[in-house]
């Protein structure tokens, strides 16, 4: 379905409102705001949130950005909290408490800490038992909300507070976990990788095929994190681009377990043009340490070539 993402813009109001307090080029609120509008008008939504930046910088009571029915989670239990939601709207129509017209759908947000690590069994379980929701990761590459502490979804090399990069050790030693692929492995109808800004139409139309796709559906969205990564804040735009055009990052969907490159660059950039502009990688670029920055293209390289090997493998049609 082809779509016009001016007027969808114009004619359909953000569900996530503004006067959150997530900090200046932050890639976040982008996920969210427009995550939900994909929800149709006419639908209500319930949504899930667990511990981490966005849950504490957007609900501080008395005051919400969030205009839909909200659940604050524990860090760990987000998943949990809206499959148990939405088992409860389903037992509420049946024994007719809730009209069978009335629409609800089902999201949850959570950070990579939140995610990728701490709420991982949360996560499974629920995509696991089939419930009719979407989960949505807006990854920052690590534990930001309580001091930029390395998580399984921080690249390798990286600097953070439990990971600093020194003579001995530089930064991360393991590469970052590929939460995508764990989630295809849970045979769900729909999966897909995306960024925050950069490629808004790309992100809706996933938002959108996730929400009203039956079951459990799962989203990663890059979010970049301007205190963590260390870039400046008007730069967000371009570092998710950079991202995106070195193939760190590739947009790619996953229906019925069959792989769709959504996005290939014509030009694919190398690896350095992503990490120079990022506070959490300069180490990489001082004497001595280029091996770094070719380890680093070589994995991007290696899983770039596992995707689009996946792509005709899944889409074979056979004689």
């Amino acid at each position: 379905m082809a779509y016009n993402l001016k007027e969808v813009m114009i004619n359909t109001p953000s569900r996530f409102t503004a006067g959150h307090r997530m900090c200046a080029g932050c890639g976040a609120p982008s996920v969210a705001r427009m995550v939900l509008r994909a929800v149709k008008p006419e639908d209500h939504a319930v949504v899930s949130c667990a511990t981490g930046c966005m849950e504490v910088s957007t609900f501080i009571y008395p005051y919400t950005s969030w205009t839909d029915s909200f659940i604050h989670s524990a860090f760990e239990n987000a998943a949990a909290t809206l499959s148990g939601a939405e088992a409860a709207y389903k037992a509420m129509k049946k024994q007719g408490k809730l009209p069978e017209n009335k629409h609800t759908k089902f999201i949850a947000f959570g950070g990579d800490g939140g995610t990728y690590d701490i709420g991982l069994q949360s996560l499974s379980g629920a995509m696991e038992r089939g419930h009719d929701m979407v989960y949505v990761c807006y990854d920052n590459g690590a534990y930001m909300n309580t001091g930029i502490q390395r998580s399984s979804a921080t690249p390798k090399y990286a600097d953070t507070t439990t990971t600093p990069a020194g003579t001995v050790i530089p930064g991360k030693m393991q590469s970052r976990k590929d939460l995508a692929k764990i989630m295809v492995g849970h045979h769900l109808p729909y999966v897909a990788q995306t960024i925050a800004l950069g490629n808004y139409k790309d992100l809706y139309e996933k938002s959108e095929k996730a929400i009203y796709t039956e079951g459990a559906c799962f989203l990663n969205v890059l979010a970049p994190c301007p205190r963590g990564w260390g870039y400046n804040t008007e730069d967000l735009m371009e570092i998710n681009k950079l991202a995106v055009d070195t193939c760190y990052w590739p947009l790619y969907e996953v229906i019925d377990g069959k792989y769709h490159i959504t996005y290939k660059p014509a030009k694919k950039l190398p690896i350095e043009e992503f990490l120079k502009p990022q506070k959490r990688f300069k180490h990489l670029f001082k004497p001595g340490n280029e091996w770094m920055i070719q380890d680093f293209q070589e994995e991007v390289d290696r899983r770039w070539q596992e995707l689009l090997d996946l792509e005709e493998m899944t889409n074979k049609v056979e004689a």
